[in-house]
């Protein structure tokens, strides 16, 4: 195969001539592309109600295309076909958790359960058609812009690249997902306890408070929960990945809301809302009762102040994105006809008919929930604005900084409160208005995810000599059966939680806290809900961070909204990735000895993560259907719950450091997630 040919009419160098023909769009591509949608989709789904984040699909979806298609002696396009289409189920699932549940939450749905598909799934696969439309409207001036280094589309194509050649490290990918896999399957069936928690009781004062008439006696007393790490191969997965920094941001969440605020305010409520010989079961249920009803908000505050801050910080970028996106419009409508293989977008007629089909089948999603036909036509205009210089913003923060860290629940958020101020304004300000602007919100932040998860493959298919029509038929077949699916993971998570005991969304066990806070935003602007004192506290202290210099504040309040079993679990995985730092340092590994490590590492956590949630999903299936499952011990000890981290750890330790390999070796392309 020849290299790096130049395209003929451009000045860009592809790894596939345009000229060469090479199978792309296959028959296997695709079906392995949906596959993987339909799997990491349901995966990433699973880890962001649990987690509150999700991870970046294109490494392990090129990594396993790389690794199956090479058994059917496939090309490299097919392998970047079938990626680009596995990929975007990562997007449809971090729009749909991050609003979906949202519906739930509020209480607009009194069930999560299949009389709500037809609604959840209009909404993600309109929200995903029209992400896809507006970044092939954009791909041509975008792709080739110089000044958008796209580090995570680089990484993706030279891994591609370096499959050729070498190994595809498959092997530590689906390995550690059986591993994952088991230990979840173990905790399940009660071979070891999944945490271990106590309440301690602080002894009982009476204090003595002067109130301006004399002085009144208050009792106190309350004390603390203490609670360890949950043991999950995902969370200590999800830590490694985003590094001991990071982790311990979100650990610091945790540790203000369990070791500050629940303590302070179970110091003055507990004496009063529980006798003084009350059971430990009584006193943890009062302890999560405090947390949901008066720390949550206080996240809620910080997150959506961080979110505004995330944005400022980001202004010059986002008027650059915004400014272009008018101009880029204007050329990718006036490019004409083309004729180069790689230069080939889908018909931009089709293109513009298909953004108007989509708008129509916004308004009537809106009227159904707002059934109000002037309300439903703003909020499709506004949709459709916001959609599309949202999109445009999302494709160019990728380009800059890469899928991981786009800020798409902050775009979402802002949209959320043009569209609350408009639904007041007309008067919608009940139930229904509720619902329409949590169904803008969610179109919205649907297309801007898919926006920058598309234009992220399609840089991909640009730097390797993929066909940009091929990739954006084959992401529309992927929307289609990913959004098809999505909402089968969502309702099995939810009901069997409650089947289980729990409460859903919104719940200890299913947290998923960027749809409990649009949840709480769209109640308090629309329906006059909020605990509004408690959102102000919070958003002062994000204030406060930020003028202290914390290096990423949402993360702080987004560990307050977790339980803290979930953040001193993804603590403990940065804390496996400061220790391999640590050995890499001293060892003076060089840098392609670094990229190997970190390469195993994050394929390892990436397995983890992938095994835990399909083996929860199975058993969250089992619950939903009532079908029970023996447990191997009555009360399992937490002494073997240690042993599973210490498992978890050497296994993120040692093949890492084992992989490192010779200094004389040539780096790979890094992992970026």
């Amino acid at each position: 195969m020849a290299e790096n040919k130049q395209a003929p009419g451009t000045g860009f160098q592809t790894y596939v001539p345009a000229e060469t023909t090479m199978r792309e769009f296959s028959v296997r591509a695709l079906l392995l592309g949906l596959i993987m949608c339909v799997i990491l989709g349901a995966a990433n789904a699973y880890l962001g109600l649990k987690a509150g984040m999700t991870i970046a699909a294109t490494y392990p979806a090129a990594v396993i295309g790389m690794a199956v298609l090479r058994l059917m002696k496939g090309s490299l396009l097919e392998e970047n076909f079938a990626r680009t289409v596995g990929a975007i189920g990562e997007s449809i699932a971090a729009g749909a958790v991050f609003t979906i549940p949202a519906f739930y939450i509020a209480g607009i749905w009194k069930h999560f359960d299949s009389s709500h598909y037809l609604e959840a799934t209009a909404i993600m696969f309109v929200g995903s058609v029209l992400g896809i439309l507006f970044v092939t409207i954009l791909r041509r001036v975008m792709v080739e812009d110089k000044e958008l280094p796209f580090p995570e589309s680089v990484a993706a194509s030279e891994i591609h690249k370096a499959g050729r050649s070498g190994g595809t490290g498959a092997k530590y990918l689906f390995s550690a997902m059986g591993l994952g896999g088991i230990i979840q399957a173990l905790g399940q069936l009660n071979f070891f306890a999944a945490a271990w928690e106590r309440f301690i009781k602080f002894t009982p004062l009476s204090l003595s408070l002067d109130n301006g008439t004399g002085s009144s006696a208050v009792q106190s007393g309350g004390g603390a929960l203490i609670t360890t790490p949950g043991v999950s191969p995902a969370y200590v997965g999800v830590g490694y990945i985003i590094g001991p920094r990071l982790a311990a941001l979100n650990f610091s969440g945790g540790v203000l809301a369990w070791g500050l605020f629940v303590p302070l305010l179970l110091y003055f409520v507990g004496p009063t809302s529980l006798p003084a010989n009350a059971s430990q079961s009584a006193w943890i249920a009062l302890s999560y009762s405090v947390w949901l009803t008066l720390v949550r908000p206080i996240a809620i505050g910080g997150m959506l102040f961080s979110a505004a801050y995330t944005l400022y910080k980001m202004r010059k970028s986002l008027s650059v994105g915004l400014g272009r996106a008018v101009g880029d419009v204007r050329k990718a409508a006036s490019g004409g006809k083309v004729e180069i293989r790689t230069e080939r977008d889908m018909d931009f007629r089709y293109v513009g008919g298909g953004v108007i089909l989509a708008g129509i089948a916004t308004f009537f999603i809106y009227n159904y929930f707002a059934q109000n036909v002037s309300a439903a036509l703003t909020a499709t205009v506004v949709m459709l604005i916001t959609g599309f210089f949202f999109a445009a913003v999302s494709g160019y923060l990728v380009g800059i900084i890469g899928s991981s860290n786009n800020p798409v629940s902050g775009l979402t958020i802002s949209t959320l409160l043009i569209a609350a101020v408009l639904m007041v304004i007309l008067g919608e300000t009940g139930i229904t208005g509720v619902a329409a602007v949590l169904g803008v919100a969610a179109v919205v932040c649907v297309a801007a995810a898919v926006a920058g998860e598309m234009l992220q493959d399609l840089k991909v298919g640009h730097l390797l000599g993929g066909t940009p029509w091929k990739m954006q038929v084959g992401d529309l077949l992927g929307v289609f059966a990913g959004s098809a699916v999505m909402f089968v993971p969502l309702m099995i998570l939810n009901q069997g939680d409650i089947n289980q005991g729990g409460i859903g969304f919104g719940g200890r066990n299913l947290p998923a806290p960027q749809a409990g806070m649009m949840a709480a935003l769209a109640q308090g602007i629309v329906g006059g809900h909020m605990a509004w004192p408690l959102v102000i506290v919070g958003m002062i202290m994000a204030f406060g961070f930020i003028i202290s210099g914390v290096r990423s504040p949402m993360l702080v309040f987004v560990g307050m909204y977790l339980p803290f079993g979930t953040v001193s679990a993804i603590f403990v995985g940065g804390l496996i990735r400061g220790i391999v730092d640590i050995f890499v340092r001293r060892r003076k590994y060089n840098e392609a000895q670094g990229a190997r490590v970190e390469n195993t590492g994050i394929l390892l956590s990436s397995g983890f993560i992938a095994g835990e949630a399909l083996t929860g999903l199975v058993f969250a299936a089992l619950a939903f259907y009532d079908i029970k499952w023996p447990s191997i011990f009555a009360n399992p000890n937490f002494g073997v719950s240690l042993l599973v981290f210490l498992v978890l750890a050497l296994v993120l330790i040692y093949f890492p450091l084992k992989n490192a390999g010779s200094p004389d070796q040539p780096a790979p392309p890094k992992a970026a997630m």
